[in-house]
């Protein structure tokens, strides 16, 4: 039963692919085939329309010859019929047109280029034909038909003469039975129709004076009365086309393509066997067939080498089932250790900071207390030497003054040491962000100046506050601003930049310097104890460890991002105090 299924299914899917690929392949071939024709109608135009320029201007200009005009003036003169005679034999012997001839008012031939022949124009009427009608209106005549006298086809371009009272017309005969020739024994099937449909011309003999489609009684009488096809009966003639684009020779249907030429109504016409296309689509819905049920049959190997392999993957299934318990079990046991042993050493590297904390505490312990006491006594001798100065001293005492000032600066900078010894829970307050900075900026203008730098600080739009210490906050930003000063010195163009911007919920202020940068493998240790990347020794290594102690005992955090040649940006983030004002 399965087998019988699998047969119906290749034999529908094999009929599908015939069809499907005879039809496109067929619409596929006859597009081909169109471009083709309708090229092969490109060329053929311009052969034909070619051949017709060469004679178009010749009426005009042999109409303006004195000889010519001559005989017009008197055509009963047979001295000047001679003449006019020889001069048109001459100019058809040169020019190549099959004949020349002047015909006067009535219609009759004054002279001829075949004067001296058995089928002499000479002293026959032509009034009955299109193109003497039209040089008698005084425009140019084309038309073509077969000669009455010599019954030979050919296209009469006409132009009017007028002399004195005279008046005529110059006929030029052109043979176009040349490109008939042509096209025959080339073996193509073209053809040119006259406004009414007829092939004058063709490479197909069968479609010679035949109509593209059939003529009415009142196109036919017209014919007649212009003798256009003169000893060629039309009635019977059977049409050429069976569709607008389709005829019927002896090889079969053909395709037709048709373009349109010169301005008389004129139609180019070729056509190409069918045949081909039918038989170039046969083969290959035939081939699509022989695929499909190759493809077919493909399909059932396949389908039982899918149904073996599946039997042989349900016989280790159970095997790969405990494999793969087993490998997640490792895997388990590995990554337990490896959380394990980066446990141990985030836990070493706490312990490794702790101490470095705890001997920088000690440092600081003893610093402060080295310092605090000749400090004290300085600033108490300057106190004493102030109360002691004589009156009028005023310059003397105002450098005393200064000299206190610093001193008492200096005092409070060794009290903020203590906060690596001991734990300090000083009160906070709110404080102004910009006079923050200003006074931060006051402190670090020596500095700058010695460099030639001036930091620029952008005023936030309305006032800023924080809750922090205000000599701490400064001490933090001195700390950044110095080490920026550091960074720039010595590079062009230096640049340092202060902001600061608020939101609900934080407070951030960022120092930004153009200076060298630091590499990417020195910014997670730059808050370190003792870590300085200064190559001048001058740096111990302690701002940035101070800066982020003060800035976390205010509840805040901070963040640096840098990249060699381009700068560093320290942020200070901290929270916004829920009042908008100082307490």
């Amino acid at each position: 039963m399965t087998g019988r299924r699998t047969l119906l299914a290749a034999i529908t899917l094999a009929l599908c692919a015939a069809l499907l690929t005879y039809h496109f392949t067929h619409r596929a071939s006859e597009a081909a085939l169109r471009v083709q024709l309708d090229q092969s109608l490109i060329l053929t135009a311009r052969a034909v329309e070619t051949e017709i320029a060469r004679f178009g201007s010749l009426p005009g200009i042999a109409a303006q010859d004195a000889r010519i005009l001559a005989a017009l003036a008197t055509p009963q003169d047979p001295a000047n019929q001679a003449i006019a005679n020889r001069y048109l034999a001459k100019v058809g012997q040169m020019s190549g047109a099959a004949q020349l001839f002047l015909m006067g008012s009535d219609g009759t031939t004054i002279a001829a280029s075949n004067y001296d022949t058995d089928q002499s124009l000479v002293g026959k009427n032509y009034s009955f034909r299109p193109y003497f009608q039209s040089a008698m209106q005084g425009e140019h005549g084309r038309f073509y038909a077969i000669g009455v006298t010599t019954g030979l086809p050919g296209y009469f371009l006409s132009s009017p003469v007028n002399y004195g009272s005279g008046t005529g017309a110059l006929v030029v005969k052109v043979d176009l039975t040349p490109l008939q020739a042509t096209w025959s024994r080339a073996g193509l099937s073209m053809a040119i129709t006259d406004q009414d449909g007829v092939a004058f011309l063709s490479g197909a003999p069968e479609w010679l004076y035949r109509p593209t489609l059939p003529l009415g009684s009142e196109t036919l009488a017209r014919i007649r009365a212009s003798r256009t096809y003169d000893g060629v009966d039309l009635a019977p003639s059977q049409a050429i086309l069976t569709a607008p684009d389709r005829a019927i020779s002896a090889q079969g249907p053909v395709l037709i393509r048709t373009r349109p030429l010169t301005d008389d109504g004129w139609t180019l016409l070729t056509g190409a066997p069918l045949a081909p296309v039918t038989t170039t689509a046969t083969l290959s819905a035939f081939g699509a067939a022989l695929l499909a049920l190759l493809a077919t049959g493909l399909a059932k190997i396949a389908h039982q080498r899918r149904q073996l392999v599946a039997l042989r993957l349900r016989q280790n299934a159970l095997l790969e089932v405990r494999v793969n318990e087993r490998t997640r079990d490792l895997a388990h046991e590995v990554q337990a250790r490896r959380q394990t042993e980066a446990e141990l050493r985030a836990a070493q590297e706490g312990l490794i900071h702790s101490e470095k904390m705890a001997a920088l505490g000690r440092m600081s312990a003893a610093i402060v207390h080295e310092i605090s006491q000749p400090l004290a006594a300085m600033e108490a001798t300057l106190g004493a030497a102030e109360i002691a100065l004589p009156l009028g001293q005023e310059k003397t005492q105002t450098r005393i003054a200064t000299a206190r000032g610093l001193i008492r600066r200096m005092q409070r900078t060794t009290k903020h040491l203590k906060s690596f010894s001991r734990k300090e829970h000083g009160e906070l307050a709110l404080i102004d962000v910009s006079q923050t900075v200003e006074n931060a900026l006051e402190l670090i203008a020596p500095r700058a100046k010695s460099i030639g730098i001036a930091p620029a600080f952008i005023l936030p739009d309305q006032p800023l506050f924080i809750r922090a210490g205000a000599i701490r906050m400064e001490q933090v930003l001195v700390n950044l601003l110095l080490n920026a000063l550091d960074a720039v010195e010595g590079q062009p163009a230096a640049q340092i930049t202060i902001t600061a911007e608020q939101t609900v919920t934080t407070t951030t202020i960022r120092v930004t310097d153009s200076g060298t940068g630091i590499a990417a493998a020195d910014l997670p240790r730059v808050a370190e104890p003792f870590f300085s990347t200064k190559i001048t020794g001058e740096g111990l290594g302690l701002g940035l460890s101070i800066s982020q102690a003060i800035v976390q005992e205010f509840g805040g955090e901070i963040e640096i991002a840098s990249a060699i040649g381009i700068g560093t940006t320290v942020t200070i983030t901290l929270p916004t105090p829920q009042t908008t004002g100082p307490a």
